[in-house]
């Protein structure tokens, strides 16, 4: 296909396919005249890929030049693959290794890692995440107590095991990142409404009221 038709079954302007075949996303054409190339349905493929990972997860040109490279390399397995992108779109926390009480939530943190026996790396971006969560929790005088906290990791696990079944095994390896992409993004925030939905139809059951 020309470059007009990859563009109109994209959804991507010309130019900005042409911007990401300089910056390296995407692979040029196979040359057909001086000016002129054709693209087929890996240039497409790979072009939902970015539009995926720029539009939804909202990552700058290094993340994704950093995730299409993962994809390319095929000595990089499945497990690894998917963490490139994850760790990509995990939130940044605000890590304070000086503070004590910082510390003991990380601390925290790890020790729950360890009794669960998650596989979860240590230098996990997660990890400093909810430990910002702890911290802030505890100076609000709340808390983190384990009979609280099993809800969510039981929750989280349904969750997680779903999502990753989601993940197809064999075909494009741009695909399952797409999958991952999707299931971080849209469906946290599928889970965040359902949730808040969930809540105060408890509240109406427990306290009442006309919602």
């Amino acid at each position: 296909m020309k470059v007009s038709e990859l563009s109109d079954r994209s959804g991507l302007p010309v130019q900005t396919i042409k911007y990401y075949i300089r910056e390296g996303l995407l692979p040029k054409g196979a040359a057909t005249a001086a000016t002129r190339a054709e693209y087929d349905d890996t240039h497409l493929e790979r072009l939902r890929l970015i539009r995926a990972l720029r539009e939804v997860g909202e990552l700058p040109i290094a993340s994704v030049k950093r995730i299409v490279s993962a994809v390319d390399d095929e000595d990089i397995g499945l497990h690894d693959l998917l963490g490139t992108a994850a760790y990509a779109l995990s939130p940044s926390a605000d890590p304070q290794p000086g503070e004590p009480e910082w510390r003991a939530a990380r601390q925290d943190v790890d020790a729950i890692v360890a009794e669960l026996g998650w596989r979860v790396t240590p230098d996990a971006p997660t990890r400093d995440l909810l430990a910002q969560a702890f911290l802030a929790l505890r100076r609000l005088g709340l808390p983190i107590v384990w009979t609280e906290l099993r809800p969510y990791i039981e929750a989280a696990t349904i969750i997680a095991e779903h999502e990753i079944g989601a993940v197809p095994l064999e075909g494009e390896r741009g695909r399952a990142v797409q999958t991952a992409v999707a299931t971080n993004v849209l469906y946290e925030k599928v889970l965040l409404a359902l949730r808040r939905m969930a809540q105060e139809n408890a509240s109406a059951q427990r306290f009442g009221g006309s919602g």
